[in-house]
């Protein structure tokens, strides 16, 4: 079926602009660095406040939002600044850990807390016998010096006397630090390292003071966040699988805003394991790739070996004549990234089958999703999420093109919207947000591109992929 063109989300009812447009920064993670609770810790595929800000703006405190994709709390933190409630789920324990640790209310003592252990923190680099986390080849990501300072960092956090709430703007703090000192870039699917300045035996001391000198300002800027309160009780993130959605609190949703993963292999175990493996939520390659594959489009480590053994489920078809077809001409130049692709939308229609139970009447879902390239093969994720969404008994189902994200011609960012059930049953905030898409008030300020096909981005399948030239995100 063709997307819904009217009613777009962006559009001002006028032309579309053209893609020369750009990448509209403004509507990723890159503008949220400096948004208080936003900028605590990035993560590359995240969306911005101010995209959910637009979305959110017909909303009430009638409305409940669900984002089942959690992420870094973007969503759930924007719409509790907002007065909205909002849940929001997912699979890795670390993302549920940093989006309560965003959405948490600090007292003063907790402030205190964490500003006197900044003030008091010893500039060492560390006896050396401190606990380091087992990550493989972990000297490439970091030097002896800065090693041995995050160790004791990290060591003196652990055993201060602080209250977990305190303890949590400090792991925060090192988490910022940790990653920032890392000799590694994650600017493409295949991360690099960077070349390690060494530092000289008499510099060691001053390099120490350095390192604690960027904690000590991270946390600063965490602390001062952490003071503009964020009323309790309108947002929480929640552990589960949303393929399932069964963690979920008894509620149903009227709203939805979420990014899923984008078909490009690009798993975000990979940019989240340093962290997880200092705070101890990972502690071996193979657990990494174990919860990689609970994820939508997970492929890091086991998960890679679990795909060449996967089947399709019979059940779960994905809607499209031409879906097979696309599938096919992929395992021409791959078979592994055939299946890849296949499971990573057989996944989405099991998604849209467990959102169908938690919605009402007439509830709106905005999903940012990414089309992809693989060899001369186009994914054209939009499309595809469009006509699933159309088989699980949504309605009014557009497709827009919001920004151009690489230096590719073909790959963009899209927000496929519909409405949830009877069109005779849509609850007043849905009529409210269908009215403002109509007469182009919504999302002011932010024009359409046009749609194009089109990704963001085990050795195995990272040489296919690579050899597939899909790099863009």
């Amino acid at each position: 079926m063709k997307p819904d063109s009217q009613q777009l989300l962006f559009s001002k009812g006028a032309a579309l602009a053209r893609p020369g447009n750009g990448r509209r920064e403004s509507l990723t993670f890159k503008a949220n660095r400096n948004l208080g609770r936003h900028g605590w810790l990035r993560l590359t595929p995240a969306y911005s406040r101010h995209l959910v800000e637009r979305l959110t703006e017909p909303l009430t405190s009638n409305d409940r939002v669900l984002d089942p994709f959690c992420g870094t709390g973007t969503t759930a933190l924007t719409c509790a600044e907002h007065g909205i409630y909002c849940d929001t789920v997912d699979v890795n324990p670390f993302l549920i850990w940093l989006a309560n640790v965003k959405l948490a209310t600090y007292s003063p003592s907790d402030i205190h807390a964490a500003t006197i252990f900044g003030e008091k923190l010893n500039p060492t680099t560390g006896s050396g016998t401190e606990w380091r986390p087992p990550i493989k080849d972990i000297q490439k990501w970091w030097s002896e010096d800065d090693l041995s300072s995050l160790a004791h960092i990290l060591t003196t956090i652990k055993h201060a006397d602080v209250s977990e709430s305190a303890r949590n703007l400090l792991f925060s703090a090192f988490c910022r630090t940790a990653i920032e000192t890392a000799a590694v870039s994650f600017g493409h699917q295949s991360m690099s390292f960077k070349t390690q300045v060494v530092q000289p035996t008499l510099a060691a001391l001053d390099y120490s003071m350095s390192l604690k000198n960027l904690f000590v300002k991270r946390l600063a800027e965490i602390v001062n966040a952490a003071q503009v309160p964020v009323r309790s009780g309108l947002a929480e993130a929640v552990l589960g699988d949303s393929r399932k959605l069964d963690s979920l609190p008894n509620a149903k949703y009227s709203y939805v805003i979420t990014s899923p993963p984008y078909p490009n292999r690009m798993s975000y175990i990979r940019e989240l394991r340093p962290y997880m493996y200092w705070l101890g939520f990972l502690h071996d390659g193979r657990q990494a790739g174990e919860l990689d594959w609970k994820a939508i489009g997970g492929t890091w480590g086991c998960a890679t070996s679990n795909l060449m053994r996967w089947q399709p489920d019979n059940t779960a078809n994905i809607p499209g004549s031409g879906f097979a077809a696309m599938i096919a001409r992929i395992s021409d130049h791959s078979r592994i990234l055939s299946l890849y692709v296949h499971k990573y939308f057989e996944d989405c229609v099991l998604h849209f089958r467990a959102l169908s139970r938690v919605l009402t009447e007439g509830a709106q879902v905005h999903y940012i999703v990414g089309n992809s390239r693989f060899y001369d093969v186009m994914v054209p994720t939009e499309q595809i999420y469009h006509d699933i969404m159309i088989n699980n008994g949504f309605h009014h189902v557009t497709v827009e093109n919001i920004r151009k994200r690489s230096s590719k011609k073909e790959l963009f960012e899209f927000v496929v919207s519909g409405t949830f059930g009877s069109t005779n049953l849509m609850p007043g905030t849905a009529k409210a947000a269908a009215a403002a898409r109509g007469s182009g008030e919504m999302l002011r300020g932010i024009h359409s591109l046009p749609c194009g096909a089109g990704d963001r981005g085990d050795n195995q399948l990272r040489n296919a992929h690579a050899a597939s030239n899909d790099k863009g995100f």
